[in-house]
């Protein structure tokens, strides 16, 4: 990174202190529980004040989706691009893969990778975070299924196939989340044989009788 681009000193710190506070509560989420933990000691573990930590998170969940977030947004911007000849759900199976294949870097610069994971084991055994998970599930469920509405020029107000094929992929990837998460290999490789499996599954379980 150039002198240009690279961030000021300020912003640097601003940087560290985020990350900080990101990394030692999702440590006291998963350690300790998420309703056991306060702000107020995620704040006294990096040594900050309850006012410095409301200045990077609104609240507890905003730490406990953050990493999230990015991964997601990652997923979105990989479907934008895939091929245009690309069916619909191979679209979103290309996307889900190619970010399983590469995401690791990307959360490591936040936190390591265990601990994110160790955090989607969290949200599932938490029921207020389960509910935040599902709801913000459907949120971008609604915003992918308008991209291929948008992939395939269709409208998703009238054809209902972007919202059904969305809401389809959607359910794989809760019932991949909720195996592996009760699962004992807590990896990426177990996260991502998982995906593969149950999206195998898809055609064969529609197409005929079990």
């Amino acid at each position: 990174m150039d002198t240009a681009t690279r961030p000021g000193l300020r912003e640097r710190k601003k940087q560290r202190t985020r990350d900080a506070l990101l990394r030692r509560g999702l440590e006291l989420f998963t350690t300790r529980g998420y309703e056991r933990t306060t702000v107020d000691e995620i704040a006294e573990a990096v040594d900050v004040s309850q006012r410095t930590f409301f200045r990077y998170f609104a609240g507890k969940e905003d730490i406990v989706f953050f990493v999230q977030e990015m991964v997601e947004s990652q997923y979105v911007t990989e479907i934008a691009r895939r091929p245009a000849e690309e069916a619909p759900v191979e679209v979103m199976r290309q996307a889900v893969m190619s970010c399983w294949d590469r995401i690791g870097a990307s959360i490591e610069q936040l936190v390591p990778v265990e601990l994110h994971l160790r955090t989607y084991q969290l949200i599932w055994e938490t029921p207020a975070l389960l509910a935040i998970h599902l709801r913000r599930s459907i949120e971008w469920e609604e915003k992918i299924a308008r991209i291929l509405a948008a992939r395939e020029g269709v409208d998703p107000e009238t054809d209902p196939r972007p919202r059904v094929a969305v809401g389809l992929f959607g359910g794989v990837m809760r019932v991949t989340e909720r195996t592996w998460s009760a699962g004992g290999d807590l990896t990426v490789a177990a996260m991502r044989d998982l995906t593969t499996r149950h999206l195998d599954a898809i055609a064969p379980a529609l197409a005929r009788g079990w």
